[in-house]
């Protein structure tokens, strides 16, 4: 199979990616709003969202608390400008960052509310649980992040798909850039993942097919 660069991967589909999400992917007609449906409502209530896409979960946020204060970050930026212009009447509420949310730095103590929708499941223990020590700081005292995402239904189907991952990359002597491949992890092992990045509890909240939602309380 040919593996795309993350960021052309997306900006090649921005048309299609939202009837494609809504459309093919399992639940997701359910997952956005219960995504939303988990973050408090406050005035003006800080969010930072990793991956944010073309904002679908933004979309139902918004329907939620509508002066929330939303950091975004995505390395597409054509994602980026069509959630600026699906939101122009709040885009003084929008704070879109094109870039890698791996190498970019939230800062501490920050946000209400940390969260990621359907963009964990590409990545390796290491690079989790160096982000999550950043989101972990990035959070208010007593406050929590949110994980909707693809989890491997068990350990086998988890080691396969980063087998795989690690056999084309060799064979082709790829570099371990951000490609668009699955590499999705068991809930035990995201919930050990962000144990070991210093959240104090992390619950399974919901769960559809492969797509369960995790919170981790700081």
């Amino acid at each position: 199979m040919k593996l795309e660069k993350m960021s052309s991967f997306f900006n090649k589909r921005v048309d299609s990616y939202e009837d494609h999400m809504m459309n093919n992917v399992d639940g997701a007609n359910i997952y956005y709003k219960e995504t939303s449906k988990l973050i408090n409502k406050l005035p003006d209530i800080k969010i930072l969202d990793l991956g944010c896409g073309t904002g679908l979960e933004i979309d139902e946020i918004f329907k939620v608390n509508p002066t929330a204060q939303i950091t975004g970050i995505d390395l597409s930026v054509e994602m980026i400008n069509k959630l600026k212009n699906k939101h122009l009447e709040r885009i003084d509420q929008l704070h879109l960052i094109e870039g890698n949310y791996l190498e970019l730095e939230f800062g501490d103590e920050i946000f209400d509310v940390a969260l990621s929708v359907q963009t964990m499941h590409h990545f390796t223990y290491m690079e989790k649980v160096k982000l999550y020590k950043k989101v972990y700081l990035s959070l208010k005292d007593n406050k929590y992040y949110i994980e909707t995402d693809y989890m491997a239904p068990n350990q086998e189907y988890e080691d396969f798909y980063f087998a795989e991952f690690n056999r084309i990359c060799n064979e082709r002597g790829l570099e371990k850039e951000l490609y668009h491949y699955d590499t999705p992890c068991t809930v035990e092992n995201q919930i050990n993942m962000l144990l070991e990045a210093g959240f104090k509890r992390v619950e399974k909240v919901w769960h559809m097919e492969n797509t369960v939602i995790l919170i981790a309380y700081k």
